[in-house]
Formats: structure tokens, C-alpha cells, sequence
């Protein structure tokens, strides 16, 4: 018999970065025992350095949209994620029986300086992120 695969969500605040980074991830390295989406507080557009910085890794998430918490508030995830301190407090109570987790990470948006110079801050959470999530699911 074949088991159900859990739902797992992301948060942080414009679901731009670190949410839709995380996301990709998910959808590649959980495969299918895994359903991931992402939101944030509120929501924006997919940052241009977030696609490339996943790009640089083999993930396509140039088709994610940004999506706004509240259009998931309904539903039952397995896992939440908090990607920043700001998620973390105004996160929502989802539910069903949900497993939280707080990974604050920094948010690559306020990051200065070239292309090139931004893009590395963009790599740094990547790496951040593909790491917590091979930790994690080596761990579930």
C-alpha cells in the first residue's frame, strides 16, 4: 500500500526568496512522499536572483507564483516552515495536527551592491536552505 504524501509549507514575508527557494527544493529533493508550496504574509512576485540562484542548481522555479497566506488558510499542511522572524509571529494556526519549525534565515531582498555582489547573498540562503532540507528529510 502506497502511503499519502505529506503537505509542507513555507513562509516568510513577500514569498519572493526564501519561500519559492525552499519550495523548489522541496519539489525536487522530497519527491513524491513530499507536497510543497509556499506563501508569504503578503505576497509579491518571484525575485529575478532567486530564479537564477536556482537555475545555477538545476531547479526551475521560474513557474512559482507568489501567493498570499491567506489564500491557504483553509488547508492542512503536515509541516510548516517559518523562513523569518516576521512569518514566525504572524503565522496563523493551520489545521489539523501540523508540525512547526522556525529556520530564520536572512533575507537576501537587502542585499547591496552588483548584480554579481547580490547574487552571492542570493547563493548564500540557497545553500542555507538546500542543507536544512536534506537535514530535514533525512530526519523525517
Amino acid at each position: 500500500m502506497t502511503k499519502a504524501p505529506k503537505k509542507i509549507l513555507f513562509i516568510c514575508t513577500g514569498n519572493s526568496i526564501r519561500s519559492q527557494m525552499a519550495e523548489g527544493f522541496m519539489k525536487v529533493l522530497g519527491g513524491e512522499d513530499w507536497i510543497a508550496q509556499s506563501a508569504g504574509v503578503i505576497s509579491s512576485s518571484v525575485h529575478p536572483l532567486a530564479i537564477q540562484a536556482m537555475e545555477e542548481m538545476g531547479i526551475d522555479i521560474s513557474h512559482q507564483s507568489s501567493k498570499s497566506l491567506d489564500m491557504l488558510l483553509r488547508e492542512e499542511f503536515d509541516v510548516v516552515i517559518t523562513l523569518c522572524d516576521h512569518a514566525a509571529k504572524t503565522c496563523p494556526t493551520f489545521l489539523g495536527q501540523t508540525q512547526r519549525l522556525h529556520w530564520p534565515l536572512e533575507d537576501p531582498a537587502g542585499a547591496t551592491g552588483t548584480t554579481e555582489e547580490r547574487l552571492k547573498v542570493f547563493r548564500k540562503v540557497r545553500d542555507q536552505l538546500k542543507k536544512k532540507i536534506e537535514e530535514f528529510l533525512r530526519a523525517a
